[in-house]
């Protein structure tokens, strides 16, 4: 547990291979440290020291996946505890390295998986920066891209709100939230063709067109999920098990955020209302009217309740999106950027419209050549490296993108929120009893495939 006075830092002890807590001048040091399984057994004789190291996980029900904590015990209460990564890597990053700059959004869409938009997002962004062609995207595109972004948040929150409600007991809850999320999933399989990992924003524009009816669904669903939220507060917020295991625990101040680099509700529910789509505007959303939902309490219910109200601000974004659709292009208009944007959805999945390619056919044939080498080979992005932050479901994440100047992408590296948020493990659990554990890291919405990536 944390107080006013402790600090968030990377300290090593040379006599404790597990990587004790320590204390200087400005208060109390959480360790994140390595260290091998045997050697941190045999380094706690329980006989002498009455404290014992579990396992929690990789596979444990309430650790969200893949991600395996090391906790050693006092009885109950947790005395230390270290996070232990890396059983999804799948190389996401370096494969993007041998594909073309339009190819790799297929890669990182499938980082975090919970809200594959939101990768495709800040990396085409990213890549639109270098290629210097921010102010030339359509408007039209950077509607689409809020909206679907929007959709992506509530489907997210309601991801961590069913499996945070089953792991501390509300089976109910798991089922009404995946039953909403299949009415977000539904409206993204009839625009993209795809459940998740679209691909659908490219550098320059987005895949194709919403298709007919596409606007229709999404209003309708807008007033069911505003009745829906209520009625998971009706059912949650003053349910005497669901206070007792959130309020007052997982604590973590503004000042441990910072120190730790925790964004996100993490760190809205801490107080503090930072939010990059309201302080470092991106996709036109300075033209939105939202509020940035905050609780000073900075626990599991505080967290909670930020969540559900940004559910509320998502729906009301949306709104807004849906109103300002305007007819218009979906890519830009340099053709020796532009992928095709003319596609269908036919039984063979998503694919170029039988009329599209009729008509590059029927050109000339340095049109056909030029098609060919821009799917193939790709397009040529200048030299030069960009940073783009954006706000996902679960804080800062952002695309650091290097150009050789080729048609590949030199390096490509992500700041991915869940990976810095799971530094406040310890923060949130030591000095807690281990049944506490299970709500705290719920409450940092962790999704290991951003993590190990």
């Amino acid at each position: 547990m944390s107080d006013a006075g402790t600090t968030y830092t990377s300290t090593y002890s040379p006599d404790d291979p597990y990587g004790s807590t320590s204390t200087d001048e400005s208060g109390r040091v959480f360790t994140v440290g390595g260290g091998d399984w045997d050697e941190i057994v045999n380094a706690v004789d329980p006989m002498e020291s009455e404290r014992i190291v579990v396992n929690m996980g990789p596979q444990h029900p309430s650790t969200h996946g893949v991600l395996r904590m090391v906790l050693e015990l006092e009885g109950e209460t947790v005395a230390r505890s270290r996070v232990v990564i890396g059983y999804l890597h799948t190389g996401i990053e370096k494969n993007m390295e041998f594909r073309n700059w339009t190819q790799a959004v297929t890669f990182i869409t499938r980082c975090d998986y919970l809200a594959p938009f939101s990768n495709e997002l800040t990396y085409c962004l990213g890549v639109e920066r270098l290629l210097d062609i921010e102010d030339q995207i359509p408007e039209r595109v950077k509607v689409i891209r809020v909206l679907l972004a929007e959709l992506q948040r509530i489907s997210s929150h309601l991801v961590w709100l069913a499996t945070g409600g089953m792991e501390i007991g509300a089976i109910t809850m798991m089922l009404f939230g995946f039953r909403e999320r299949e009415q977000i999933l539904a409206i993204l399989e009839m625009i993209t063709g795809l459940r998740m990992n679209h691909a659908y924003f490219r550098p320059g524009g987005v895949a194709q067109d919403l298709p007919p009816g596409a606007v229709d669904r999404i209003r309708e669903f807008i007033p069911y999920m505003y009745e829906k939220v209520e009625e998971y507060e009706s059912l949650l917020s003053a349910n005497p098990i669901w206070l007792r295991r959130l309020k007052g625990v997982g604590f973590l101040d503004t000042r441990g955020c910072l120190q730790l680099g925790v964004t996100g509700p993490l760190l809205r529910a801490s107080g503090l209302a930072w939010d990059l789509r309201k302080e470092m505007p991106y996709s036109g959303y300075e033209n939105y009217d939202f509020d940035v939902v905050t609780e000073p309490d900075g626990d599991c219910f505080a967290r909670y309740l930020v969540r559900i109200n940004e559910i509320r601000q998502s729906l009301r974004i949306i709104e807004q999106a849906v109103d300002r659709l305007r007819p218009g292009p979906i890519m830009v208009a340099d053709k020796k950027i532009a992928w095709p944007a003319q596609l269908a959805l036919g039984a063979d999945g998503l694919g170029n419209s039988l009329d599209h390619i009729r008509r590059i056919m029927g050109q000339s044939m340095e049109a056909l050549i030029h098609h060919f080498k821009l799917v193939t080979e790709g397009f040529r992005v200048p030299a030069g490296q960009v940073y783009v932050p954006i706000e996902s479901p679960r804080g800062e994440l952002a695309a650091h993108i290097v150009s050789d100047g080729g048609t590949r992408p030199y390096r490509v590296h992500l700041r991915d929120p869940s990976f810095v948020n799971l530094q406040a493990v310890p923060a949130l659990t030591e000095g807690g009893m281990i049944s506490d554990v299970v709500a705290s890291v719920a409450s940092i919405d962790p999704v290991m495939g951003g993590v190990d990536r």
